[in-house]
């Protein structure tokens, strides 16, 4: 006689265990070989899977840690991924750079948004920067144009035009 089918409680709870389960199967099945908890796991749990799985690489180990993070939000319990020892677990496989814009303080709070929010953050800075220096070049492009345009045209033979032309440009040549 199986004991689930004689009392509700357990058959809900097996249910329920079937159901996170499935929510998370790849942290599930870890944890059944590591003897942890599957829901609630501590974040100490959620960073020795990503440690022991990170041969996976962080392309197929996100969705895991997205998971786990999803059955423990729906069931309104604490997100274990969230900073941390999972978070820094995540950290170190990922390896995303702080941007280099950013204050030294500030790159340690980068450390701390979650891997998907790093990487967008990442790119958009980068982006940005590329974006501003190319700005900047075309600004001195466009000053050294102007500045080629604004010179009077002066024969190359006539030094006394020269001297004028220069002393226009620096007004303190004579003091």
């Amino acid at each position: 006689m199986n004991p689930t089918t004689t009392n509700p409680v357990l058959a809900v709870l097996a249910a329920l265990a079937q159901a996170r389960s499935r929510a998370a199967p790849m942290f599930a099945k870890w944890c059944e070989l590591n003897g942890a908890s599957f829901c609630p796991a501590a974040p100490a749990v959620v960073a020795k899977f990503v440690t022991d799985c990170a041969s996976l690489g962080i392309d197929r180990l996100w969705p895991a840690v997205q998971d786990i993070s999803r059955t423990h939000v729906a069931l309104g319990l604490a997100d274990p991924t969230l900073g941390g020892a999972a978070a820094a677990a995540i950290n170190n496989l990922a390896g995303v750079a702080p941007p280099r814009s950013w204050p030294s303080d500030r790159k340690q709070l980068f450390k701390s948004l979650p891997y998907d929010l790093q990487v967008y953050v990442a790119a958009h800075e980068t982006q940005r920067e590329k974006a501003l220096r190319h700005a900047q070049n075309e600004a001195a492009r466009a000053r050294r144009e102007f500045a080629v345009l604004k010179q009077p045209d002066v024969p190359a033979d006539d030094p006394t035009a020269q001297k004028a032309e220069a002393d226009e440009r620096d007004p303190h040549a004579d003091a």
